[in-house]
């Protein structure tokens, strides 16, 4: 575990205006990290209506990444297991209906909490949830080996940001895929700053992403060259690089 690293990294931008790329049309934005009102409980805005603003906004897909049962869940953890992976599936699962209709990508992960310490996990679905209530007694070693077993992903969300809930910055770079370097979310460029140096010290990639939870003045997230297929189409395409991280942006509102 890494405490705390200095300097700075090459990310790359892509400029908007009044909601409309003006440079590089021809590459598709995904919002990567986003918080949908059924199951976490500081999201002010549901799945279907974050599925309608991204699209609106000039977005080709979302990630729908929910707090998870160690953190700022909504749903009640006194459920049964499944009853409760239902009930948290279900932001994903109305954006994803939203998404169809009007035709905007909708892919699912989730975001889990180690004392503060939080990472977006990509790749596995509801009935791998179902299969693993034992989740919950993971540590950080312990998700890095049995995600990666099952094929998942994880990304180091918003790694140095200090909040209340936040009384320390914990860096894993040994099980993490990836480092989130560009969150909206944290209105902090330092933090932002310090995480693209830690990603480049330790050769992670990088991922941008607004941290949505409805309402945001401005949006990020990671641009590709081509139309994301599905949640694996996103890790692969991470894990080959040739992408560009989106600079926050003011959508019109």
């Amino acid at each position: 575990m890494v405490i705390y690293s200095f300097g700075l990294n090459q990310v790359f931008y892509i400029y908007y205006v009044n909601r409309k790329a003006m440079v590089k049309m021809s590459l598709y934005r995904y919002e990567t990290h986003l918080h949908t009102s059924e199951a976490s409980a500081c999201a002010r805005v549901s799945g279907a209506q974050h599925a309608r603003f991204y699209k609106e906004a000039g977005y080709d897909g979302i990630i729908v990444t929910d707090h998870f049962f160690n953190g700022n869940c909504a749903v009640d953890r006194s459920l049964p297991w499944e009853e409760w992976v239902d009930l948290f599936c279900k932001g994903y699962e109305n954006a994803k209906e939203e998404g169809d209709r009007i035709g905007l990508s909708v892919f699912f992960g989730w975001e889990t909490n180690f004392r503060g310490t939080e990472f977006l996990i990509y790749g596995l679905d509801k009935e791998w949830l179902k299969a693993h209530p034992e989740i919950l007694t993971w540590s950080v070693e312990e998700q890095y080996e049995r995600i990666h077993a099952d094929g998942g992903f994880i990304i180091h969300a918003h790694p140095y940001r200090i909040r209340p809930y936040i009384k320390e910055v914990r860096l894993f770079p040994e099980y993490v895929d990836a480092v989130e370097a560009i969150n909206v979310g944290n209105n902090n460029d330092e933090f932002d700053r310090k995480a693209a140096e830690y990603a480049r010290k330790h050769s992670l990639p990088t991922t941008a992403g607004t941290d949505a939870h409805g309402y945001e003045s401005f949006l990020s997230g990671v641009a590709f060259s081509h139309k994301l297929k599905d949640i694996f189409d996103y890790i692969e395409s991470i894990k080959a690089g040739g992408y560009e991280l989106i600079k926050p942006w003011q959508p019109a509102r």
